[in-house]
């Protein structure tokens, strides 16, 4: 099958910092693949680089046959994101938030309203589309998100950790959503979550890093079978230990260059 998504010896520094360590894995057209790792295990920092907001300090990085530093561009329109924070305006209704991105996104003006419409009914907010979303829930906040990624019709949707902080039936109700963008859309999915039994549920693929290094990859029964354990959380918890992690691992350092590091 077609890989819509190559990476080849990724590496991000930060000064004497290693953030992500020459990584290198392929994501296939049309599949939903889990990215895992503890905190501070470059997680963040690998997606920011996938979405041209991070420049890799070496390495390669092609998203629907275009290379991230040459065609960043191109790239960016073959990508929906949602990132851990909330990016709405909550000043803004929902139609309105959904209106500014189709425009950011050169969406064509008479596909618009229709395009807006679907992705509304999709995430079920089709009869709140003229609230103000600072009258949101935070789950309808996060299936608005996910909505306004792709209006535009991306490639690939990159998820970082889309359902933190939300309610279990909240989390069911938007993975329902998610297997339905990637089933009857066929957009690739490529996401982060530290809920093991979600990844589980979902992803055809995996790849676990820690310390900035890929340290395993594969299918989840694969994995399970390599470590020998029942559940892919077992087999995260083997590979990577139970200590327990912060996240200031390069934090400080990230932070400096965050809003000034988008690729120029």
């Amino acid at each position: 099958m077609q890989n819509i998504l190559v990476v080849q010896s990724l590496t991000k520094k930060f000064d004497d910092f290693t953030a992500v360590n020459d990584i290198s894995f392929n994501v296939e057209k049309g599949s939903i693949f889990a990215f895992l790792g503890p905190n501070g295990a470059g997680k963040s920092t690998t997606i920011k680089m996938l979405t041209t907001v991070l420049k890799p300090t070496f390495g390669e990085i092609s998203i629907n046959g275009f290379d991230v530093l040459k065609e960043q561009s191109k790239a960016r329109e073959s990508f929906g994101i949602v990132f851990q924070d909330n990016s709405l305006d909550e000043d803004l209704t929902a139609y309105e938030n959904m209106v500014y991105h189709a425009v950011i996104y050169k969406v064509p003006k008479k596909e618009r309203a229709e395009r807006i419409q679907k992705a509304l009914a999709i995430v079920g907010l089709c009869d709140r589309w003229s609230e103000y979303v600072k009258k949101y829930s935070g789950g309808m906040k996060r299936r608005l998100e996910i909505a306004r990624s792709f209006v535009h019709y991306p490639k690939i949707l990159f998820l970082d950790e889309p359902t933190v902080g939300l309610d279990p039936q909240t989390r069911n109700a938007i993975w329902s959503h998610i297997r339905k963008l990637n089933e009857e859309q066929k957009i690739t999915v490529f996401l982060t979550t530290h809920y093991m039994e979600e990844a589980e549920a979902i992803a055809n693929n995996v790849a676990i890093i820690d310390h900035g290094k890929i340290i395993e990859s594969g299918t989840v029964e694969e994995i399970k079978k390599r470590t020998k354990t029942e559940l892919l959380e077992e087999a995260f918890l083997k590979l990577t230990g139970r200590d327990i992690r912060d996240d200031n691992n390069g934090a400080n350092k990230q932070k400096m260059i965050l809003g000034l590091g988008r690729m120029r």
